[in-house]
C-alpha cells in the first residue's frame, strides 16, 4: 500500500501537526498497520496494557471464525481476563491518573444560558449514586436496562453506571416514537425505563414522559421501574437537584411560559432527584469477563424489524480508546467536540467511552445548530476553545445553505465527519472556510456493527482526497468483491467486505444469532459483509458508494426501507407502499414514497398528511418522507417482486431506465413519471 504521485488533487498533513502526532507520516502509518496485520498478538497487547485487568487473559487476544462453512460465528477478545470498562474510563484517571480536576464535559444546553462543567470526580460520584440506585431497584448483573434521554449529563451517568454494576445498557434516541421506544424495550427485555419529564429541541417542547407512557402501555409486563429525570430547563423553583446540578439555573422556569405536565404513576415512577438524594456516592465495580456484554443499539434491518447489535467489554474498551487517541490525534491539553447524539453508536464510541479512556475533556450538546441563531456551532467552538470538531455531513451542508462561516477561525486544528459519504463540494467548504484551509478533515466510515472507525484518514499521516475514507485502520483488513465472491484486484467496485475481524466488531444480534450469521457473513462465507458498495481507486484509496441493499442513510440515521413500507400499509387507505431514496441537499438523501390506494380511494393532500403522520408516530420525526406520490401500479417483474431500480430512478426524473424487458407491464413506467410529485421535478 503506497500513494503514488496522484493527478487527483491531494491536501497534505502540515509539518507543524505532524511534529507531536501519534502517527507522523504514511510510512509511520504503514509500518503500524503491517504490525496490526502480521503480529496482531504484540500489536493489541501492547493497547491493552494502557488498561486495569482484575485478571489477565488466558488465551489469544483475539480468536474468531468468520465462516459459517465451518461453523457458528464468533469472536473472541482476551478470553479470560476480567475487567469493567467504568472503572478504566473513570477510576482510572482519578485514583491512579490525578485527573480527578480535570473536565471530562463540558455540557452545553438547548439554550446558550444553560451550562455546566464536569471534572472527572465529579462525573465519578454522580455515577457511583447513580449505579447505587440502580442496584436499590433490583438492577443485576446481566440485567437490561433501557435509557430514554435528551442529551443531559444524566444520560452519561446512567449508561456508565450500568458498565459499572454489570448491566446492559440499550439506548434509544430520544426522538424515537412510543412504539419505536416499546419494541425495542421489549426485545431487550429490560426491567427498568430511565427517561425524563421533557425536553425542549430549538424552541420545540417534548413531552418524553407522555411518550415514553405510551410505550410502557405496550410492554407493562418489563418494565418494574421508571426512573424520571427533571430536565434542568423544567425543574421548579422548588424541585430538587442533584449535586452537580444544585443551583444550577433556577431562575430558568420564571422564564417559561409553563412547565412541562408530567403524568405520574406511583406503582412505576420514581424521580431522579429523589432517588439520588441519599445514594452513598462510592460503588464497588462488578469485575466482568471480558466477553460479557457492554450494551445493546438497535440498528434499523432491511426486514423492518431492529436489530439489536451487542458489543461487548474487553474488545470495545481497546478499539473505541485507540481509534479515538489516532483517528483525532489526542493529545492532554485538547477540547474535543462530537456533535452526534449518545442515541446513536457514535455518541457511544465517540462521546463517551473513546474520549473517557483518554481522560479527555469534551463537549456534550444537546441542542441543534440553528437555535438561537444560526452561528451557534461555532459560538461554542469559541466558547470552549475546540481543538478536534467532529460533525455529520447533513450539519456541514446545513450551515453551507445558510452560507454562515465561523465566528473565529484560530481554534479547531482538526475536522472530522460521520454518518455518511461527504460529497466533495461540503468537504471543499468545510476544509477552507471552517478549516481556513489548514485543518486536515477526517473523514470516517464506520457502522453500529463495527463499534469504532474501520476505513479513515490519520491527520498527520494521510493525504487527503475530498469525499473517500482513505485507508483502513489498525488490525482491519478490507477486500472488494463481486457479485460472485471473487475478489477485486487494483481499481475496481464491488461489495465492501473484511476478511478478518477487530476488537471492537460487534458479536452477534440479541436473541437472534441465527439472524447475524445470516445477514453478515452467509452472503460470502469468510467475509464480514458490510452492506456498503465500495470503489477502490488506482492509488488504493477507498470511496464509499452507499447502501447495496434495501436501507438508507438520513442525515447520518440508517433505516430500512422496509420499516417505512410497513408503517405506510398501516393507513387504511393504502393498498401497498415502495420506499426510494432520492439525493437531498442537506440530508444527503431523502425518503421517495409510492402508495397505491385502494380502490375508491382518492390521494389528496390530506392522505399525503396522514401518512407522513403516520410515519412519524411509528418510528419517529427523522423518518418523515419528503416525498409522498401517488402509483397506480408499481413496477414488477413478472414474478411480482417490484423493480426499485426503476422507482429510484422516477424518483430522481431519470429518464436512462435501462433494460425493462422484465416488466410485467412497461407502461406502468409512463404513468409514475406523469404522477411525480412536483416539488421534486
Amino acid at each position: 500500500m503506497v500513494v503514488p504521485d496522484s493527478k487527483d488533487k491531494m491536501y497534505y498533513p502540515s509539518d507543524d501537526l505532524q511534529k507531536d502526532a501519534h502517527v507522523p507520516g504514511f510510512n509511520s502509518y504503514l509500518a503500524l498497520y503491517r504490525k496490526s496485520l502480521e503480529t496482531p498478538e504484540a500489536f493489541w497487547k501492547d493497547v491493552a496494557d494502557e488498561f486495569f485487568w482484575k485478571t489477565p487473559p488466558v488465551g489469544p487476544m483475539l480468536q474468531y471464525n468468520f465462516d459459517v462453512t465451518k461453523g457458528n460465528i464468533y469472536v473472541k477478545c482476551m478470553e479470560g481476563a476480567k475487567t469493567n470498562i467504568c472503572y478504566n474510563v473513570l477510576d482510572r484517571h482519578v485514583r491512579e491518573s490525578n485527573l480527578g480536576q480535570k473536565v471530562a464535559y463540558y455540557w452545553e444546553g438547548n439554550s446558550p444560558e444553560q451550562h455546566m462543567t464536569i471534572t472527572y470526580s465529579q462525573l465519578l460520584s454522580q455515577v457511583c449514586r447513580c449505579a447505587n440506585v440502580l442496584k436499590r431497584l433490583g438492577v443485576k448483573k446481566g440485567d437490561r436496562v433501557s435509557i430514554y434521554l435528551p442529551m443531559i449529563p444524566e444520560l452519561v451517568f446512567t449508561m456508565l453506571a450500568c458498565a459499572r454494576i454489570g448491566a446492559v445498557h440499550s439506548i434509544v434516541f430520544a426522538g424515537f416514537s412510543s412504539e419505536s421506544l416499546s419494541e425495542r424495550i421489549m426485545d431487550a427485555q429490560s426491567s427498568i425505563l430511565v427517561t425524563a419529564d421533557g425536553v425542549y429541541r430549538g424552541e420545540k417542547l417534548i413531552n418524553l414522559k407522555q411518550i415514553a407512557d405510551e410505550a410502557l402501555e405496550k410492554c407493562r409486563k418489563n418494565i418494574t421501574k421508571c426512573l424520571v429525570v427533571k430536565h434542568p430547563a423544567l425543574r421548579t423553583k422548588s424541585g430538587a437537584a442533584s449535586d452537580v446540578m444544585s443551583g444550577f439555573m433556577r431562575w430558568i422556569c420564571s422564564l417559561l411560559l409553563c412547565c412541562v405536565q408530567t403524568p405520574w404513576d406511583s406503582e412505576c415512577d420514581v424521580w431522579w432527584d429523589e432517588a439520588m438524594r441519599d445514594s452513598p456516592d462510592e460503588c464497588e465495580p462488578e469485575w466482568l469477563d471480558a466477553e460479557d456484554p457492554l450494551f445493546i443499539l438497535y440498528t434499523s434491518g432491511s426486514t423492518g424489524k431492529p436489530k439489536g447489535v451487542l458489543h461487548t467489554v474487553a474488545g470495545y474498551l481497546l478499539y473505541t480508546s485507540l481509534t479515538f487517541k489516532y483517528v483525532f490525534d489526542h493529545h492532554h491539553d485538547d477540547v474535543y467536540w462530537c456533535t452526534a447524539d449518545i442515541g446513536w453508536i457514535t455518541g457511544h464510541s465517540y462521546i463517551t467511552y473513546g474520549p473517557l479512556a483518554n481522560g479527555a475533556t469534551g463537549v456534550l450538546f444537546e441542542g441543534i445548530p440553528v437555535h438561537p441563531h444560526v452561528g451557534r456551532f461555532w459560538e461554542i467552538i469559541e466558547k470552549y476553545k475546540v481543538t478536534k470538531f467532529y460533525t455529520a455531513p447533513t450539519a456541514i451542508r446545513l450551515l453551507m445553505k445558510y452560507g454562515q462561516e465561523p465566528l473565529q477561525k484560530e481554534e479547531s486544528a482538526i475536522l472530522g465527519t460521520v454518518g455518511e459519504p461527504i460529497n466533495p463540494e461540503a468537504w471543499q467548504w468545510y476544509h477552507k472556510v471552517v478549516g481556513q484551509g489548514r485543518c486536515p478533515i477526517v473523514d470516517t466510515f464506520w457502522q453500529t456493527e463495527t463499534g469504532g472507525h474501520v476505513l479513515t484518514p490519520l491527520p498527520a499521516a494521510t493525504p487527503l482526497k475530498p469525499g473517500s475514507a482513505t485507508f483502513p485502520f489498525f488490525g482491519v483488513e478490507p477486500t472488494i468483491l463481486n457479485e460472485h465472491g471473487e475478489e477485486l484486484e487494483g481499481e475496481a467496485e464491488g461489495y465492501l467486505v473484511f476478511r478478518k475481524p477487530w476488537p471492537g466488531i460487534m458479536r452477534t444480534l440479541y436473541r437472534n444469532h441465527e439472524h447475524f450469521e445470516n445477514t453478515y457473513f452467509k452472503k460470502f462465507p469468510g467475509f464480514y459483509v458490510t452492506g456498503d458498495g465500495c470503489r477502490r481507486d488506482k492509488d488504493g484509496y477507498y470511496w464509499i458508494t452507499g447502501r447495496i441493499d434495501d436501507m438508507l442513510n438520513v442525515s447520518g440515521h440508517l433505516m430500512s426501507t422496509a420499516e417505512v413500507e410497513a408503517a405506510l400499509t398501516e393507513h387504511l387507505a393504502v393498498a401497498e407502499a415502495a420506499v426510494v431514496s432520492r439525493p437531498h441537499k442537506v440530508k444527503g438523501e431523502c425518503l421517495y414514497c409510492f402508495v397505491t390506494l385502494k380502490d375508491s380511494r382518492e390521494f389528496n393532500h390530506t392522505t399525503v398528511e396522514e401518512l407522513k403522520r403516520l410515519v412519524r408516530e411509528k418510528i419517529g420525526p427523522v423518518a418523515t418522507p419528503d416525498f409522498i406520490q401517488n402509483a397506480p401500479a408499481l413496477p414488477k417483474t413478472r414474478s411480482g417482486k417490484i423493480m426499485r431500480r426503476i422507482l429510484r430512478k422516477i424518483a430522481r426524473n431519470d429518464k436512462d431506465l435501462g433494460d425493462l424487458s422484465t416488466l410485467a407491464d412497461p407502461k406502468v413506467v409512463e404513468v409514475l413519471f406523469s404522477h411525480r410529485c412536483e416539488a421534486a421535478a
